[in-house]
């Protein structure tokens, strides 16, 4: 019967097997998920995912000891400006290593750093192109810079030594200008900088009106540090925004993609206060010059209607002369010329009374005339309608409370009705 191995046998034969079969080493291509420090040695874990969706298809556990890792790490850093960090793609130097204890894991020699370079360097240009096929690269170069751009939201660590010489520039200016800069503070390194200066750009978004301008600094800071700009969700937000963005977050050879899609890119936080202060110079000359020729137009101006006005003076006596004269011989004509209306109006209208008198005392003659002979007429038919002739005929009339009873419906039982005859009258109850 087979002998049984313990683990550590099994495990022995598995390291003997690979020192074996895999001695050299490997230069692999993968991309850092994870990556701790702990004691001065630097622990990874790589990842491989399918290029269409993005799932995982191979991970891995590497090593890189930390006599290796200090000089691996310096180098990385010096050629690509940045530190190594989740997310990256990395071209390690591994060799194959079988711990009886620990296990499987790839010790790491060296870092490619050039192949880092050209990976950021295509996503870099990846993301110019999204923004460039979404049409929003050059929205902010659309925009213009008020022309009293005085009210500026400033992004920034609160802390910053940026942010103070920032408002230190603003606030020294030779000509005296006037600046109101509000502080949105937001982390300016690290993997949260995009979150963060989000944030603080829907925070000014929600005060929009309370503002001219945005900027975004920061105050020093290592190369490795601009990383954080260099996102697209930043980029979009920035690219949209309808403020007008001024970034100072790099240096001289820097430049992120968050200064690309800005407004106006400059390298420090003074150059940014600079830009401004140079702005509302400009603006506040032209100002300047606007009013001292206004001022020189208008005092021209004033001296050619003063000159005007001393040669109309000089000419006004004779002026008013000759319009009094002509006024005076209007007023005389339309004098006479009322004189006669008014004659001719009153002969005129002292004929036309006397036809109407002589055509007045026929007519009223002849309307008297015909009244009395109406009147005649009336007074035959009043008499023949006198009431007491009906009552010497034999007839009565019937009165209930002061009204003629013309019909028996009229009346009610208990109503007191009075008889009147051609000679005297009766009271009479209805029952």
């Amino acid at each position: 019967m087979k002998q049984n191995l313990t683990l550590y046998e099994l495990n022995n034969l598995v390291r003997q097997s690979l020192e074996l079969t895999m001695p050299d080493d490997y230069w692999v291509e993968a991309e850092l998920s994870e990556l701790r420090e702990v004691r001065g040695h630097c622990y990874m874990e790589l990842v491989e995912k399918d290029e269409y969706s993005n799932t995982p298809i191979a991970k891995a556990s590497a090593k890189c000891w930390q006599n290796t890792w200090m000089f691996v790490r310096q180098h990385f850093e010096r050629v690509t400006g940045r530190p190594m960090r989740p997310g990256m793609k990395v071209l390690l130097k591994v060799s194959a290593n079988f711990h009886e204890a620990y296990g499987f894991s790839w010790i790491v020699s060296d870092v490619n750093p050039e192949f880092t370079m050209g990976d950021m360097a295509r996503r870099r240009q990846e993301i110019i192109r999204q923004l460039k096929a979404e049409g929003v690269f050059e929205l902010q170069k659309e925009l213009s810079l008020p022309m009293f751009a005085q009210r500026v939201a400033v992004i920034s660590s609160a802390n910053s030594a940026g942010y103070g010489d920032f408002c230190h520039q603003l606030d020294s200016n030779e000509d005296g200008l006037w600046f109101a800069p509000r502080l949105f503070p937001a982390t300016m390194q690290g993997e949260a900088v995009s979150a963060s200066v989000i944030n603080a750009l829907n925070e000014i978004n929600r005060r929009i009106d309370d503002f001219d301008v945005v900027v975004i600094i920061r105050g020093g800071g290592a190369t490795s540090d601009l990383s954080g700009f260099d996102t697209l969700e930043l980029a979009e937000n920035v690219a949209n925004f309808p403020l007008p963005i001024i970034t100072g977050i790099g240096h001289e050879r820097d430049q992120s993609i968050l200064d690309l899609v800005a407004f106006r890119s400059v390298k420090t936080p003074t150059a940014a206060a600079a830009l401004l202060i140079d702005h509302l110079t400009v603006v506040y000359d032209r100002v300047t010059g606007a009013g001292e020729r206004l001022v020189a137009a208008v005092g021209h101006r004033m001296e050619v209607e003063q000159l005007r006005l001393r040669r109309l003076g000089e000419k006004l006596p004779i002026v008013f002369s000759l319009f009094r004269e002509r006024q005076e011989a209007k007023l005389h004509r339309l004098f006479q010329t009322m004189t006669a209306a008014v004659a001719t109006r009153l002969s005129h209208d002292r004929h036309r009374l006397e036809l109407l008198e002589r055509r007045l005392r026929p007519a009223a003659t002849r309307r008297l005339e015909r009244e009395e002979y109406r009147l005649r007429l009336l007074r035959q038919r009043a008499v023949a309608l006198d009431p007491a002739l009906l009552l010497k005929r034999g007839y009565s009339i019937t009165t209930c409370d002061g009204r003629v009873v013309r019909s028996a419906a009229q009346l009610r039982k208990g109503d007191e009705i009075v008889t009147r005859l051609e000679k005297g009258s009766v009271k009479s109850i209805i029952k």
